[in-house]
């Protein structure tokens, strides 16, 4: 109750902020959505003498993006999620969301310094020479940069960023998740359509994804992660870390000089070969998701640089995709099947891996995804998003009842968000050009005949293993066996004296088969004869 009670308080503010913001049309839309959310809209309109006037400019999904920011950090981080589920709000709203900033004001120096000295248990002075005042502030965190003091004559002093989470944050995060997990529990029991979407499980990828950015130490070990990815690799590197000065509120990291990736006209006045860069962010996305299996989340331009040896170099770390093998195999031939138009293997890769109902007609489906597919090859490449693209295909699927799956929609958002990217570089940039190589390459390692040999050889391993625990499975059933027969006598089988007391308790009682006194014997022998077995 009481936590109940806490919700709606704090839902009542934020529809009264969405509400001055005129950004109720979420709800307004849906008359079907649980009473307790639609009575929440009169409260939100109220309007009191002392109340400023509604902020109503712009478009809805404008409106929307700013009413979040208005409502702090949780809500924040709540639309840039959702801006990643066009399945959930729709494409227009999800694209209006993903300009949504999350720039705060700056917290004080004072308050840094008192966090990352209790974090890093030594004085500043110990740790930097000198430290700027914040340079860029988020929601979560803010960055100063700092220089490094020499531990010894050999060592030189280097410039270092230094990340800071902000005063309190997790506290704050607490209370706001609490409530989004009580709306969509809401959602869940009282509006069957949104059941299929599974709201709690979307609140709870998010909660995970704070958690997540609200330990640094996280963070660290992300970057240090894909550097060891892509340790061979050209063209894409990421800041080294300084694990000496990072603890779970404070990171530290390589300061990178280079060209903000949004600044285009620097970058081309610096010479920077633009088509080369569009082709480098494409390759390096599909690299990390498709061979590693792990990929930065929010690669936009704000989250990319560019150094003067022409390297892109990626920062803030705090939202990261995986990709299983077997999800990387299904996006790998639903893109073969897409460019060789062989629709009922697409629609056969969806059935094998379990994401459509067996129940539903694969030939049906092969036809919704020849619907979507189609058009696209009467058109140039350059026009054409695979992002986009996979985003109409798991439209297609949700009319064949496949279940949401947050993994393939971070790598479709992400590729849209690096599609943009590279088209920033270079307007003209012919994606599937670029996306080819790379996913040649893959299809060839993974699904050619080598490849086949290594999964017929990782197939008899496993059976060999099976082969060597045979004995020991045989053993078992003749143990089982001869259990049986030393329980069978000339009058039937034999039972423990409490299964028979517990069965003629039963009969006495000329309760139905259903009765539980007659399934407790019945549970009172099976369990005799597993500790006679076991």
């Amino acid at each position: 109750m009481l936590r109940a009670l806490r919700s709606i308080a704090r839902l009542v503010r934020a529809a009264r902020v969405l509400g001055r913001h005129d950004a109720l049309f979420p709800l307004e839309l849906r008359e079907e959505m649980p009473g307790v959310l639609l009575a929440l809209m009169p409260l939100a309109k109220i309007r009191f003498p002392w109340e400023a006037q509604p902020e109503t400019a712009g478009d809805a999904g404008e409106r929307l993006a700013t009413a979040l920011a208005a409502l702090g950090p949780a809500y924040i981080k709540l639309g840039q999620f959702l801006a990643t589920r066009p399945d959930i709000i729709g494409d227009e709203l999800a694209g209006d969301l993903r300009s949504l900033q999350d720039r705060l004001p700056p917290f004080s120096m004072g308050e840094a310094r008192a966090i990352i000295e209790e974090g890093l248990g030594k004085p500043m002075g110990d740790l930097f020479r000198e430290i700027s005042s914040p340079i860029a502030a988020a929601s979560i965190a803010q960055v100063h940069k700092a220089r490094v003091k020499r531990a010894s004559e050999t060592e030189e002093e280097r410039n270092v960023a230094v990340k800071v989470l902000r005063p309190g944050i997790e506290e704050r995060f607490a209370r706001d998740l609490e409530s989004f997990f009580w709306v969509a529990e809401q959602i869940e029991r009282h509006y069957a359509p949104a059941r299929r979407l599974r709201p709690v499980e979307v609140v709870q990828t998010l909660a995970e994804s704070v958690r997540l950015e609200m330990d640094l130490r996280l963070e660290a070990a992300a970057m240090s992660e894909m550097a060891e990815n892509i340790a061979k690799d050209k063209g894409f590197r990421v800041p080294k870390i300084d694990w000496e000065r990072t603890a779970r509120r404070v990171m530290t990291m390589e300061w990178i000089e280079g060209t903000p990736a949004s600044d285009r006209e620097a970058l081309a006045a610096a010479g920077h070969d633009m088509h080369r860069l569009g082709t480098q962010v494409i390759q390096s996305f599909l690299l990390h998701a498709m061979r590693d299996g792990f990929f930065h989340a929010d690669m936009h331009q704000g989250n990319l640089f560019v150094d003067a040896e022409g390297n892109l170099v990626a920062v803030d770390f705090g939202i990261m995709g995986r990709i299983g093998a077997n999800e990387r195999r299904f996006m790998a031939e639903i893109l073969y099947g897409l460019v060789m138009r062989d629709y009922v293997r697409v629609a056969e890769v969806h059935f094998e891996a379990g994401y459509v109902p067996h129940s539903k007609n694969i030939h049906a489906f092969a036809q919704a995804l020849r619907s979507v597919a189609e058009p696209i090859f009467g058109r140039p490449a350059r026009e054409v998003s695979m992002g986009k693209l996979l985003a109409q295909l798991f439209q297609v699927t949700e009319q064949f009842d496949m279940r949401t799956r947050p993994e393939l929609l971070l790598l479709q958002k992400t590729m849209v968000v690096v599609e943009g990217v590279a088209r920033h570089f270079d307007p003209d940039h012919n994606i599937w050009e670029s996306a080819e190589p790379v996913l040649k390459s893959w299809m060839m390692e993974k699904m050619g005949p080598e490849a086949r040999i290594e999964e017929a050889a990782a197939g008899a391993m496993q059976l060999g293993r099976v082969m060597a625990n045979l004995p020991d499975v045989l053993n078992r059933a003749e143990r089982t066996a001869r259990l049986l027969a030393d329980s069978v006598d000339e009058e039937g089988l034999r039972i423990h004296p409490a299964s028979a007391e517990a069965i003629a308790r039963a009969q006495e009682a000329r309760s139905p088969w259903w009765h539980p006194a007659l399934w407790a014997a019945i549970g009172a022998a099976g369990a005799l004869i597993l500790t006679k077995l076991f």
